[in-house]
């Protein structure tokens, strides 16, 4: 009698033992590189080329990456709750019977079905907008359930938009947590939903690339296990040990990764010392205002990096308005001024541009003979070629640009100087690139870099997190700066905000508006972009020009808008948090950020300092849509200080583990469920890991080790370009 092989996986926990059986002919484990779940995601049952396009818009084009595309949230369904006990702005379910058969009635272009379901305790209203089909799906005397949001209308209360369930589909999902996905429009949560489930179905196996040690040790659970869990929880505790397990593997291949570009670039000798130049000195003693403590201790440290004889790798991390960017022109100045060339690269066209007007200006004031270039993808054929052949020449000597600075094309003469500002939004990929430009063939021509963060990361975080780099900071503000006027409310503030917001626009200055949704979901109570500014065009007065900008317009199309609102040709933007990393408008003087207790306290931070660049009183709004206990506590802390660093370490301090629900906090690393903030202690337990890992055995040779290194070789190869470092 043949035997049939068996691989095993078991998790272990406290709480439960899973064992998965799996025949090692049939062809689950990938001892090769991934076939199955690299195909396309149209290999799925239902999804054909038009779906497939939807999904794409939310980077999911593969069913691997459908399987790394994490819910954003959980619905948990309750049992069903007496109508008498019902309680507005909440989500309830309730089972009753019908009282009547839906009546149909028209309100502009929108259908609105309306019905009153009842139980021993009370009558209960319940309505849907635009879904006429279900006058004949309910019918009077049915009894059923109900799930959906309660509101408060005309002093009733009335449930919007509920699911409709029988006993027996309820009594199926009770008790579950169902996932709540990113959407676009066209593809609801169901579609996603069912895609995921036949993903899990249809996926191959992954062999487990931790050492059964490491996962004893740290109680983390089988990979295959937490891909599965992440998606279908049966309850809290099961998610949070899925959850634990991915963002442990997110961190310690980041890390890893970090460790090894370290290795690589440490105490490197440089042939660019460049020593410091008068002009520098001169300028500094001429400009208008005078450098404060933090910006000065830092342009030394540069300074000194610059004429020390090793390549330069340092990260500013200063408060948004803090004054890295003239740290940075003088950097650039002192290099050109000994004879080489220095780059800076920003993450937006408009942002670049804006740097290269500055700096020309500043030049053109104090007579500085220097000359300034700007690079970027909208440029003609024509304007990039002169602008090529003047860097090859050394014409050019200080270059601005966004990524097109490390197109092919580009030949820099003496390249001594990188700097890139914003530095999350770029890849190790494209700054490595940048900086190759300079050393070609010589690792001792590798240029100088240095990286510019207005995150505010405490600096326990930003050690882990930037291993590679020394790092300084900015942490006072310029005297002159006004500080933001700040305040919290509720939403029946609104109308007077927007009062607020049309007497500035009236007085010259501009406003954002910002919402956490690109547009309505049917599973996330939020405000969204497209909406809002339809309402905020009927709200404000006729003349008030309200556009919006959100991440799935096309890159002109946001530079478009980008410029218009820089002008001043718009007053009033609608965003998403796209504009965190954005043009410098002094003249906007109004915050306004909607559903702000779905967004971190850093996050709302970095949006809060979009304003207050100018010479005005600049004010932040912040909405408060939720009457959970902690929320007004957690916003009361952006309206007691202005200080960055100061609430980057209060957000530490209030959000522990497992409180990850809502919108994501720390999207500027890019990692896909990991938040520096939520997840800090697991960030130094993993740092400390791959040391230990490292010490041990610094190129992962042993055995134990094969599997890991496989992966992040994997992870490398798809990463490097992404990895924020």
């Amino acid at each position: 009698m043949g035997m049939t092989l068996l691989l095993c996986y078991m998790l272990r926990n406290d709480a439960f033992d899973v064992v998965y059986f799996v025949p090692a002919e049939s062809g689950l484990w990938n001892e090769e590189k991934e076939t199955m779940n690299q195909q396309p995601i149209t290999s799925l049952k239902g999804i054909g080329e038009k779906t497939a396009k939807l999904f794409a818009k939310l980077g999911v084009e593969t069913v691997e990456e459908l399987l790394h595309d994490y819910p954003r949230a959980y619905d948990a369904y309750e049992e069903p709750v007496p109508i008498g006990k019902l309680r507005e702005k909440e989500m309830f379910a309730v089972s009753g019977q019908l009282m009547k058969t839906p009546s149909v009635r028209r309100f502009k272009n929108i259908q609105v079905i309306i019905t009153d379901v009842r139980d021993m305790t009370g009558a209960l209203q319940l309505t849907w907008y635009n879904m006429p089909y279900l006058r004949n799906v309910l019918q009077m005397g049915q009894i059923l359930i109900f799930r959906g949001r309660v509101v408060k209308k005309n002093g009733r209360l009335t449930m919007e938009q509920p699911e409709v369930f029988t006993p027996e589909q309820y009594r199926r999902i009770m008790h579950s947590m169902q996932p709540v996905y990113g959407q676009t429009k066209g593809l609801g949560n169901k579609a996603i939903t069912r895609a995921v489930q036949q993903a899990l179905e249809q996926r191959q196996m992954e062999r487990e690339y931790l050492p059964e040690e490491l996962r004893s040790r740290y109680e983390l659970a089988e990979y295959n296990y937490a891909i599965e869990h992440i998606h279908f929880p049966a309850d809290k505790k099961e998610l949070l040990f899925a959850r634990k397990r991915l963002v442990f593997d997110e961190f310690l291949f980041f890390l890893l990764s970090v460790r090894r570009l370290k290795e690589k670039r440490q105490d490197l000798k440089s042939k660019y010392v460049i020593p410091r130049a008068p002009e520098v000195d001169k300028l500094l003693a001429s400009l208008p205002y005078e450098l404060t403590g933090a910006q000065k201790k830092v342009l030394e440290e540069v300074r000194k990096d610059l004429e020390s004889g090793l390549v330069m790798n340092r990260l500013v991390q200063g408060d948004v308005g803090s004054g890295k960017t003239i740290v940075a022109v003088l950097a650039l100045l002192e290099t050109a001024m000994n004879g080489c060339q220095g780059a800076m690269m920003a993450p937006t066209e408009v942002l670049a541009k804006q740097h290269y007007e500055s700096i020309t200006e500043l030049f053109a004031t104090y007579g500085i003979e220097k000359q300034v270039v700007l690079v970027t993808g909208s440029m003609t054929a024509k304007e990039k070629r002169i602008a090529y052949e003047k860097i090859a020449s050394h014409e050019a000597d200080i270059i601005v640009g966004t990524h097109a600075l490390i197109q092919e094309k580009v030949h820099y003469d003496r390249l001594a100087l990188v700097i890139t500002d914003e530095q999350h939004r770029f890849g190790v990929g494209q700054r490595e690139a940048l900086g190759n430009k300079g050393s070609k063939t010589d690792p001792e021509l590798t240029p100088h870099v240095l990286v510019m963060s207005a995150t505010p990361i405490p600096r326990t975080l930003a050690i882990i997190l930037y291993g590679d780099l020394d790092i300084s900071i900015i942490d006072e503000m310029p005297a002159e700066r006004l500080p933001i006027k700040n305040c919290v409310v509720n939403t029946g503030y609104r109308d007077k905000a927007y009062q607020f917001i049309a007497r500035e626009v009236a007085a010259g200055r501009q406003a954002y508006v910002i919402c956490p949704m690109v547009e309505e979901s049917e599973m996330i109570e939020a405000e969204n972009v497209l909406d809002y500014t339809k309402l905020l065009r009927e709200k404000l007065p006729a003349g008030i020009t309200v556009e919006y900008l959100h991440g799935k317009m096309k890159g002109k199309e946001k530079n478009q808008i980008m410029e218009r609102f820089a002008s001043g040709e718009i007053q009033v933007l609608v965003s998403t948090t796209v504009v965190e990393v954005g043009v410098n408008v002094p003249n906007a003087t109004v915050m306004m950020i909607e559903n702000a207790e779905r967004f971190g306290l850093a996050q709302l931070h970095q949006l809060r300092g979009r304003v207050g660049r100018g010479a005005h009183q600049s004010y932040c709004i912040m909405v408060n849509c939720s009457d959970q206990d902690g929320t007004q506590e957690r916003l009361d802390i952006l309206n007691r200080s202005n200080d960055g660093f100061y609430i980057a370490s209060e957000d530490l301090k209030l959000r522990g583990p497992g409180d990850f629900f809502g919108l994501r906090q720390s999207g500027d690393m890019e990692f896909k469920i990991a938040d520096i903030f939520t997840d800090a202690n697991l960030l130094k337990t993993v740092s400390e890991e791959v040391n230990r890992i490292l010490e041990r055995d610094p190129n992962l040779e042993q055995e134990e080790y094969w599997a890991l290194r496989e992966r992040l070789d994997v992870y490398l190869s798809k990463s490097y370009d992404k990895l924020n470092l």
